[in-house]
């Protein structure tokens, strides 16, 4: 069967308190924090999805955090309200977006920072 996926190898990856360190320490890495009660939350999934299919892990790791599963990790950053994406280059913040943002959007956020 072909593969039917486009562009990367990327996908989404669950990540905890315990392993946000080190899962998120290295490259360009869009954090999105969620809960599976978030209308909006699901609404951006699909769109990170896509995201993830057009850029290889090495150009660009996705990960998603469960606010209600990993509550430290959020009150460490300053999560008030979700959707949230954080944007870490080699372990360092820098972008927070909040609310559901679209392809193109979050495409011109990850271009200015690669």
């Amino acid at each position: 069967m072909p593969n039917s996926k486009i562009g990367g190898n990327n996908m989404s990856k669950a990540v905890t308190d315990a392993t946000f360190a080190s899962e998120t320490d290295e490259g360009l890495v869009l954090v999105d924090f969620w809960a599976t009660w978030c209308g909006p939350c699901r609404m951006q999934a699909p769109i990170l999805d896509q995201l993830a299919a057009s850029h290889d892990e090495d150009e660009l790791k996705i990960v998603k955090m469960d606010v209600d599963e990993n509550p430290e990790t959020p009150a460490q950053f300053g999560v008030m309200s979700i959707p949230t994406l954080l944007l870490k280059k080699d372990g360092e913040v820098v972008d927070k977006v909040i609310g559901v943002h679209t392809k193109d959007q979050l495409e011109q956020l990850i271009a200015s920072h690669l």
